[in-house]
């Protein structure tokens, strides 16, 4: 059975600031997706990663589908009716458009598809992050999909031997997809020479060189690139297929245990260690620290499983414990250095015209006031 897996996630509003959803906002959304979604879905889950709602969907109708996309975008506006009326923080948030236009690509939501032939046991992960953006998940892929010393199945298992295909996009152009394929092992200095600036090169989608099937979709949208502002981090979502010849559930975790820092954090300008969380945790720390939650489905002929709570299990307290002393340490730098992102990051914030401002009142030493003055004037 040919199968799609559609996430579509947003932050419609919150609690107290940037917290959690509430109970009647998710309740919106639930109700909208169970009243409209018959005929299209076959089954659906919704849960939230700090304040963003993630709409988990299975349909047969491909990704990209325009009434599947309408359905996410009807529903995050119902919510948003419900988000102004308890007066929740940035009700809408995310909807940066003011009417839908056929897809949500390009409109604000975080947006993961992936079309697969069903197995006879297909299981799968749900990784649903806040208060960062997508190359976030690009050392957990680079690990899982690429390095041994994570993945044993990479020498263990004749399939995943042959390696993986990475198509890895270039966010930073916003014109079209910028994109390139390479594979691991034979190019795997070249891709983590790109991996490694991750606000620039962000993995789109991974997949298997021994059978041909997609193993990975990222949500890679940036939100300054839609909106021309700041309005918040991308906050992506990913899913992922594990065992046979993806690799296996905890292969695919392990990378998480790192805590390793990503962008984000309070104004979404800070960079900051990855917290792996329970389902449906809000945020606290500074905005944070940025959050990353993991549910594990199930599913056959679309129909799903309860979700199972891959962070909840009691190792992950003493990763979320290193994770907060991390970022207490980082946090006593304050803006200085590393702490905080670099310019290029922050050209879409309030810090741009102060420094613009403060440009024109430099003067060069041994300059005469006269031509200083005429100098700043020409700017």
């Amino acid at each position: 059975m040919k199968l799609t897996l559609s996430v579509i996630k947003a932050d419609i509003g919150s609690i107290g600031g940037h917290i959690a959803p509430s109970r009647r906002l998710l309740e919106a959304v639930r109700a909208h997706i169970r009243e409209h979604g018959a005929g299209l879905l076959i089954d659906s889950h919704i849960g939230h990663t700090g304040d963003d709602i993630a709409i988990l969907m299975t349909h047969s109708r491909g990704a990209g589908d325009e009434d599947i996309h309408r359905l996410a975008w009807d529903a995050f506006i119902a919510g948003t009716q419900v988000a102004k009326e308890q007066g929740l923080y940035g009700a809408g948030q995310d909807l940066l458009k003011d009417a839908f236009s056929g897809n949500v690509r390009g409109m604000g939501p975080a947006v993961a598809e992936m079309e697969i032939e069903d197995r006879p046991s297909e299981p799968f992960l749900l990784f649903a992050a806040d208060k960062t953006d997508p190359g976030a998940f690009n050392l957990p892929l680079y690990l899982a999909f690429a390095d041994p010393m994570n993945t044993p199945g990479l020498i263990l298992s004749p399939d995943m031997g042959r390696g993986f295909r990475f198509v890895i996009m270039d966010v930073s152009h916003a014109e079209a997809d910028r994109v390139i394929e390479l594979n691991a092992p034979e190019e795997l200095y070249d891709i983590a020479a790109l991996l490694r600036d991750p606000e620039r090169y962000v993995v789109e989608s991974v997949w298997s060189r021994a059978s041909g099937q997609q193993a990975v979709a990222v949500a890679t949208s940036r939100l300054h690139n839609i909106a021309g502002k700041y309005t918040g981090k991308d906050d992506p979502v990913m899913l992922v297929r594990a065992q046979m010849h993806f690799p296996a559930t905890g292969e695919v975790l392990a990378p998480f245990a790192v805590g390793h820092y990503v962008a984000g954090g309070m104004r979404g300008s800070h960079n900051m260690p990855l917290m792996p969380v329970a389902l449906n945790t809000g945020t606290s720390y500074f905005d944070g620290p940025p959050l990353v939650s993991c549910a594990a489905f199930s599913e056959h002929d679309g129909i799903l499983s309860e979700p199972q709570d891959c962070f909840a299990h009691p190792f992950w307290n003493t990763v979320r414990d290193q994770v907060a002393a991390k970022a207490m340490e980082m946090r006593r730098q304050g803006f200085f250095g590393a702490a905080m992102l670099t310019m290029d990051e922050l050209e879409y914030t309030g810090i741009v015209q102060k420094l613009e401002a403060l440009d024109k009142q430099f003067l060069v030493r041994g300059e005469t006031a006269e031509s200083a003055f005429r100098q700043a004037v020409s700017r």
